[in-house]
């Protein structure tokens, strides 16, 4: 019997132990270390507030649970011997057949790691809700305070990177400042907040056609958001961003600008792009090593393209599909094929019932274009509980503006216990929000 290991529980790798499930001659082991599949496209509206976090996310057990010969284990790996087939995890060592590595991404700071603490970046559901607290925090802040100077740089909001995920936020905030909050407070006004949309290229949503582009930087300037192209960030801080000579003050600073591979690619000595991607042959197998598949975020596929494919879902989700039959027909005593990307195009969000679609040459925008992104991302999630749940909450939205998740959940939080004596003692503990 073969034992394949898939390393990471996203869209790779879950689909890919989907396909390999409850087959008699292949035993699957599955590593994550974290419990849940995430959806990460919808996780910027847990960060503004606009669903939890358990309606974008599903314990990889309870999706795995019907495959009798798939075994989950929540573990970090920390280290692959491709001579000795051998993957180190930080609490146990599996030898493989088959090993599949999708452990996507995280964010990069081109050298100022400094810089996370001060303008937190968006991959996991503990990011998405320091987010919210803060982006949140800062208005009641603000209500606090009579001078408005002081006002203004509470409500000032800095969002560095021009990406879908910039832009998606930016939008998304602008919406919280013009419609969600504005009668919840008395001594200010959400719709003077100021929102910076800072991008280091020309223009933003560089993936996109330039008219799309356009377009999405005239629905941001409704929403109140000030685009900023060609201006690199060379500083930050926990009072705001440096950009060259120009200083601006900010208490909320959010990171979407630059992303690098998990380090895994790196350690195991085999060929990496200047990301910390893994090059990989036309059937995504790592030269040299045929018994080994990168997919996902952590895969260079650019076999018959100019560019490398892009880290979306459908990516990822269609290349743990392809290598779990490649390592079905493999076993079957057939031929592997090699990988076609089928394009679904890109997306992007502006706010409410606005979005941009690009599939080839044809383009949507507006409405409709949203219309097709809800349907989209509801289809794509993954249980029926998320998509009933996402559905219900987007059409309450839709029609009086409000967000059903808008708690702020502290760093800190506190409890009482008895002491020995039976006296009431305050004890407090760290705990990620």
């Amino acid at each position: 019997m073969k034992h394949v290991i898939i390393v990471g529980g996203g869209f790779a790798g879950l689909n890919a132990a989907k396909i390999l499930g409850n087959k008699t001659d292949i035993r699957v082991t599955l590593l994550d270390n974290h419990n849940h599949h995430l959806f990460q496209p919808l996780l910027y509206q847990v960060a503004m507030a606009a669903l939890s976090p358990a309606e974008i996310a599903v314990p990889i057990r309870r999706i795995l649970a019907g495959y009798r010969n798939i075994t989950v284990l929540q573990d970090e790996v920390i280290g692959v011997d491709l001579r000795q087939r051998t993957v180190t995890a930080r609490e146990c060592g599996l030898h493989y057949d088959y090993l599949l590595l999708a452990c996507g991404v995280k964010h990069a700071y081109f050298g100022h790691e400094e810089w996370e603490e001060h303008a937190p970046g968006l991959k996991t559901i503990e990011q998405a809700t320091e987010i919210r607290r803060r982006v949140l925090s800062v208005f009641e802040a603000a209500e606090r305070i009579s001078d408005c100077g002081n006002q203004l740089k509470h409500l000032t909001f800095v969002i560095v990177g021009g990406g879908p995920t910039g832009v998606e936020l930016a939008g998304a905030i602008g919406e919280i400042c013009r419609y969600t909050l504005t009668k919840d407070f008395r001594n200010i006004n959400p719709r003077q907040a100021r929102i910076i949309l800072i991008e280091a290229g020309p223009r933003i949503l560089p993936s996109f056609s330039a008219d799309l582009a356009d377009k999405a930087a005239h629905d941001l300037a409704a929403l109140g958001v000030q685009v900023r192209t060609s201006s690199p960030v060379t500083d930050i801080d926990s009072k705001g961003v440096q950009i060259g000579g120009e200083r601006l003050e900010a208490s909320t600073i959010l990171w979407a600008a630059g992303v690098e591979a998990s380090p895994i690619g790196r350690s195991m000595g085999v060929a990496t792009d200047r990301l910390g991607r893994i090059v990989v042959e036309a059937d995504l197998s790592i030269k040299n090593h045929p018994e080994v598949f990168a997919a996902g975020d952590l895969a260079n596929f650019s076999h018959g393209r100019a560019t490398p494919l892009p880290g979306l879902a459908p990516v990822a989700l269609q290349q743990g599909r392809f290598i779990a039959r490649n390592i079905l027909r493999e076993t079957a005593g057939k031929a592997r094929r090699d990988f076609r990307y089928l394009d679904k195009g890109q997306m992007a969000t502006i706010g409410r019932s606005n979005a941009i679609i690009e599939l080839g040459s044809l383009r949507f925008k507006g409405f409709f274009a949203w219309l097709a992104w809800v349907v989209i991302h509801i289809y794509y999630l993954i249980s029926f509980e998320n998509k009933f749940f996402v559905t219900l909450h987007w059409v309450w939205s839709f029609f009086n503006f409000r967000r059903g998740a808008r708690l702020i959940i502290n760093k800190e939080w506190r409890f009482y216990r008895k002491n020995a004596a039976g006296e009431n003692q305050e004890g407090g503990n760290s705990k990620q929000a």
